[in-house]
């Protein structure tokens, strides 16, 4: 399979622009710019099926349709390479080898939605992904691919890439966004929505890395072959998946859209580690649900895994084995949370450490019957935050209750970690 995202990789270093090049590479701009007007390129986005690689799922070109083409005044897109979920890694890896399909798909992306300036938001400590796109950015722009009248058109597009100094909040476009200006990165009040009002209070599209690195693939394909690469007949595309946790070989591997759970574990990352048994996982990083091993044939799309009671979100694959704890798993994904709100909203602020104390408490073998009661009022109070991020920290606990609520109750009954000797 001619797979978009990892076909140009090398196995010990990034590809060069050259080889970028001579292996296809930018041919999509040339074919957008040579024969494509921006609202033909928005449709074949559309008519894709692409949908946002960055947790939401939202379909893209759908995001990209709602910003008014009347408005006066500047538009802005902003890649985010924020990735700060636990066990999310899929945008290091893929910049890390390659950071022009980026650079073309962001630069398709401008044409498509009339926008002169673009940004890559990027964190601080992805020092080798942003060296490569700093190089990348210039050859770009030397090569005529960025800068003005790109290839001798009429479009014009920069690109600047920006160091952020980094928090989880940042993940959310409008904290995002509001981080870019210089402001406090706490997420704002929607509506108006980014695409009408966003950076600088300008038209805004967000999109995530290995969303717009499909871009490219895309256009030069044509929708129905990125449809075809699915293994399912509602899904599209291929997706990156960052497995980690008890498996044998943890890996972030691109595979087609519907790759059976199982498949995905035994197959690239070599099976669970040490022999152990399949106990659950996380399917789409640290803001989703626990599968369990009855979920091991569902296929890897969007709406599979909500069925399955989860979500597929970014794609990072964290698998625990039998004997481990998964109150305390839990426990250490609600302390990551926690420490990561901006403390704007009452919801998140107050009621995230104190689901982390009583988790603390029950690992600690000091729990409460009640306690699974108030845990599964906060799972639903919770809900009512500010922005997402309250409610994507419910989603794992929602999942012991829901999934190992007898686990909790041991713990409980017991007082002690029956997982601990």
């Amino acid at each position: 399979m001619d797979l978009p995202l990892f076909k140009y990789n090398r196995p010990d270093r990034s590809v060069t622009f050259a080889e970028y090049c001579a292996e296809g590479g930018f041919a999509a701009l040339k074919k957008a710019l040579s024969g494509m007007s921006p609202t033909e390129v928005q449709q074949c986005v559309i008519d894709s099926g692409l949908r946002g690689r960055g947790g939401a799922g939202f379909p893209t070109g759908k995001k990209w349709s709602f910003v008014p083409r009347d408005l006066p005044g500047p538009r802005w897109l902003i890649c985010n390479c924020d990735e700060m979920e636990p066990g999310t890694y899929k945008d290091r890896v893929l910049l890390e080898k390659n950071p022009y399909s980026l650079i073309e798909g962001i630069t398709l992306a401008c044409y498509a939605l009339g926008v002169r300036h673009a940004f890559i938001f990027i964190r601080r400590g992805y020092e080798k992904a942003a060296q490569n796109l700093a190089r990348g950015l210039a050859e770009a722009k030397e090569a005529r691919f960025l800068g003005e009248r790109i290839l001798g058109s009429g479009l014009d597009v920069d690109i600047d890439l920006h160091l952020s100094a980094g928090r989880y909040i940042c993940g959310e476009e409008t904290a995002l966004i509001n981080a870019l200006e210089g402001k406090r990165p706490n997420p704002r009040s929607k509506p108006p929505f980014p695409a009408v009002k966003g950076l600088w209070g300008g038209p805004t599209v967000v999109n995530n890395v290995e969303t717009l690195a499909n871009i490219p693939a895309i256009i030069a394909n044509g929708p129905s072959w990125f449809k075809g690469l699915a293994r399912n007949p509602e899904g599209a595309g291929t997706k990156l998946f960052c497995v980690s946790g008890a498996v044998a070989n943890r890996a972030c591997v691109e595979l087609p859209v519907g790759t059976p759970l199982r498949e995905i574990i035994e197959g690239p990352c070599g099976g669970m580690r040490d022999g152990k048994k399949f106990k659950a996982c996380i399917p789409g990083g640290a803001s989703t649900q626990f599968l369990t091993a009855e979920h091991l044939d569902v296929p890897m799309d969007f709406d599979t895994v909500v069925k399955a009671g989860s979500r597929l979100g970014s794609g990072a694959i964290i698998v625990f084995e039998e004997g481990c704890c998964l109150v305390a798993a839990t426990l250490n994904l609600i302390t990551f949370f926690a420490r990561e709100s901006c403390g704007w909203c009452t919801p998140c602020r107050e009621g995230l450490p104190f689901v982390k104390e009583i988790l603390a408490r029950i690992e600690a073998g000091r729990g409460e019957e009640q306690d699974i009661d108030i845990l599964r009022e906060h799972v639903k109070y919770l809900s009512y935050a500010f922005c997402a991020l309250a409610p994507g920290a419910m989603a794992p606990l929602e999942g012991l209750l829901t999934h190992f609520g007898d686990e909790v109750r041991e713990h409980i009954v017991g007082q002690k970690c029956p997982f601990k000797g």
